[in-house]
């Protein structure tokens, strides 16, 4: 059964005329997500440090906001999630998912440093992964300058951001030299082909809809082709041992559902330590919607709960 407030969400948005994503352009699809923040999600939490950061890349500057908890010093070396955000590789920034950020952080213990990678259509695949990864390097390369722990780095994300959170623990195993301890898997796409059985089944009248999950894939992969390469689909990647522990986490009425799970035990059976877990009445998004959502501070509580298990000493 779907929560009874993701189901009051859902009939609000039909109620106040919410258009579909996909009726948008990139621009005001981008502005609707930034302005139904002040609908869903709770009041940023304080926090003992925000600081905006620019990491110089050989693909150009990547901006990076870096939240240290509450009761921290800013000399103490921290651990530290860098932070993917979710919106389909088309929407989000650094403040659609800064109360997120606050909350893990202060919940956790850990830094969590949050990523402005680039988007599409503007930037197509690879551009965000390039992103993704080039930040990650220099958080660790920097990790001393930022008081942060270069040996206990996680990595992170929602939706499109779980995606590349996931991308990024293979390409840093690939390349041997940048070593992440954990990687947080929320809601995450991770096989663009669109096979999986959610997608169908959830996909019309829970917000994230066949309809809009084709025009994000439209506007990030640039083409067809791009669906089979392990950096747009981490499920396709045909070597998925000696890879960090994860936490996956899905929800029930979500499109993306079964492919989280089905990453989640690819993982597992690869040999990797693997939790996963479904809110089964939730839907796609809600673990930024705290405001109308109460278990959406579950969720934050679990997620924030495994990151300090896995990177506290």
């Amino acid at each position: 059964m779907l929560h009874p407030q993701a189901r009051a969400l859902i009939d609000l948005m039909a109620e106040r005329g919410v258009p579909p994503t996909h009726t948008l352009t990139p621009e005001a699809a981008r502005a609707a997500y930034r302005d139904r923040r002040a609908l869903t999600q709770p009041d940023p939490p304080a926090v003992a440090v925000v600081r905006d950061l620019r990491a110089d890349t050989a693909g150009g500057g990547i901006a990076l906001r870096l939240y240290r908890p509450l009761g921290s010093g800013d000399k103490t070396p921290l651990p530290a999630m860098v932070y993917f955000h979710g919106g389909g590789w088309v929407m989000g920034d650094l403040d659609t998912h800064d109360v997120l950020c606050r909350e893990l952080a202060n919940a956790s213990g850990c830094a969590v440093v949050a990523v402005d990678y680039r988007l599409g259509p503007e930037h197509c695949f690879p551009a965000a992964v390039d992103d993704a990864l080039a930040a990650t390097r220099w958080i660790h390369a920097n990790a001393s300058a930022l008081a942060l722990d270069a040996e206990r780095l996680a990595v992170g994300g929602d939706s499109a951001g779980g995606n590349l959170a996931a991308v990024v623990a293979i390409a840093a195993r690939e390349a041997g030299d940048l070593p992440v301890a954990f990687q947080l898997l929320i809601y995450p796409a991770t096989d663009m082909r669109g096979g999986h059985a959610s997608r169908t089944a959830n996909g019309e009248g829970y917000v994230l809809t066949q309809n809009t999950m084709n025009y994000f894939q439209g506007r990030y992969l640039g083409s067809p082709a791009a669906e089979l390469d392990w950096r747009a689909s981490p499920l396709l990647c045909a070597d998925l041992a000696s890879l960090p522990p994860a936490l996956v986490v899905t929800a029930g009425y979500d499109p993306l559902r079964d492919e989280g799970l089905d990453y989640a035990q690819a993982l597992t059976l690869a040999g990797n330590k693997v939790s996963q877990i479904c809110f089964e009445r939730q839907i796609h998004g809600f673990i930024t919607m705290g405001r109308v959502l109460d278990e959406a501070q579950s969720a934050v509580a679990i997620c924030a709960s495994e990151l300090r298990r896995s990177l506290q000493p």
